[in-house]
């Protein structure tokens, strides 16, 4: 550890995982297999985590490791265009028809910049709207009370971004359709784009209310701004759609990582035709990347997609219902108030007597509590986020088992954390 502090900002390359939330010294991994994490010294984890997304079939699936291998084997990087950025784009289009073309990047935060950068030049308007808690990678002008890494630091935004660059970025409540209607009456001829997390994924999980996400397509139709899904978490995650499927909104523009990486460096950003012909060489708006369409992240994403199933996905509703009432009851059991939320195979525990429906009640968690939680289950084998304000994910190979010592962990590590 102290040779990592040494040589990287605490030690890692991402700040969450330095424990910060938790206390402590970050664990070192050394291999993963299946629902199972091991670290360096040996212990072996039921992981919750899943690379904080994208591993939805689990770590090392044997198609996915093939096609990794099999495109190893043909070069790691051409800088030219290949078959395997058409067959991914062919199946991200096929499940989700709004994406008429789209455009592979490296990450997720590539993907939003270039997005908002596109609706942008298309509306000729500088403004952007987002929403407290919502994460969209560490981009400037949107690293504004955001969710994740910053939500968990406590800091309202980044220092080393200048005031100048958030200047025209609004933020608006999550869940708060009323304010969002107030901003457009004030200032909408100036909004080029709104762009959302459909389920909140970097505050804790917080689903949108009922009429939320449909009155957002409204008011930006209306006023003629654009509505941006950042799926880059949802996407092929809470359904072989993404969210913009389970909750029958078509957006403009979609945002996509994670998944259609199948745990390798990958982003996406595409939608309607019009706007995406906008991107260079076809239009004026720039954007590349030396590695972006990577053989090997596609192969990955192509073959993680191809093995998503309609049963598939039924098995992760049904083992993620489990780990809720499981969790449920554990809390019940131990007589402290908290409140969950699930959406598919993303759930989050707040421990909480209020309704989590924004930043605002999100915050209202003991991160205390969770902190003593955290430590209790790494004890008993299970590796959930080292954050109160992450996520929870269940992959596919989970298996009832594992769920079921997650479960038994889960309260044992809680009454432990209640009597310290």
């Amino acid at each position: 550890m102290d040779q990592a502090k040494d040589l990287m900002p605490a030690g890692v390359n991402c700040p969450v995982r330095a424990f910060g939330a938790v206390g402590g010294d970050p664990i070192y991994f050394a291999k993963g297999e299946g629902a199972l994490l091991t670290d360096v010294d040996g212990n072996t984890y039921v992981d919750h985590v899943c690379s904080w997304g994208p591993l939805i079939l689990g770590h090392c699936h044997p198609g996915v490791i093939t096609a990794v291998e099999e495109a190893a084997s043909r070069g790691t990087s051409y800088g030219a265009p290949h078959e395997g950025e058409i067959l991914l784009a062919q199946t991200i289009v096929q499940a989700m028809p709004w994406i008429q073309m789209l455009r592979c990047v490296n990450s997720g935060t590539e993907a939003t910049m270039s997005a908002i950068r596109l609706a942008r030049a298309a509306t000729g308007r500088d403004r952007i709207l987002k929403f407290e808690g919502n994460y969209h990678g560490h981009v400037d002008s949107l690293l504004v009370k955001a969710g994740s890494g910053v939500a968990t630091f406590g800091l309202p935004d980044s220092a080393g971004v200048p005031e100048a660059m958030t200047r025209d970025t609004l933020v608006a409540p999550f869940n708060h359709l009323d304010v969002v209607e107030e901003i457009f009456t004030q200032q909408g001829e100036s909004i080029a784009a709104v762009i959302v997390e459909p389920v909140a994924g970097n505050m804790g999980v917080v689903p949108p209310r009922d009429g939320f996400l449909r009155g957002l397509r409204e008011v930006t139709e209306r006023h003629g701004a654009l509505l941006i899904f950042d799926e880059v978490i949802t996407g092929f995650r809470v359904s072989p759609s993404g969210a913009a499927g389970l909750y029958q909104i078509t957006p403009d523009l979609v945002c996509l990582g994670k998944t259609i990486g199948g745990g390798l460096p990958v982003g996406a950003y595409g939608g309607r035709r019009d706007l995406m012909e906008q991107v260079a060489p076809l239009g004026p708006v720039y954007q590349a990347g030396t590695l972006s369409g990577n053989p090997l992240a596609l192969a990955a994403g192509l073959a993680t997609l191809e093995n998503l199933s309609r049963e598939v996905y039924e098995e992760l509703e049904r083992k993620s219902a489990v780990l809720e009432q499981g969790l449920t009851a554990a809390v019940s059991n131990c007589g402290v108030k908290a409140h969950l939320n699930r959406v598919g195979s993303m759930l989050s525990v707040f421990f909480t007597d209020r309704q989590v429906e924004d930043n605002e009640t999100a915050f209202s968690t003991d991160r205390d509590l969770y902190g003593r939680l955290f430590h209790g289950l790494l004890k008993r084998g299970v590796y959930p986020p080292p954050s109160a304000l992450e996520t929870w994910f269940v992959s596919a190979a989970h298996d009832d088992s594992q769920i079921e010592h997650t479960v038994k962990a889960f309260q044992a590590a809680l009454e432990e954390a209640l009597n310290n």
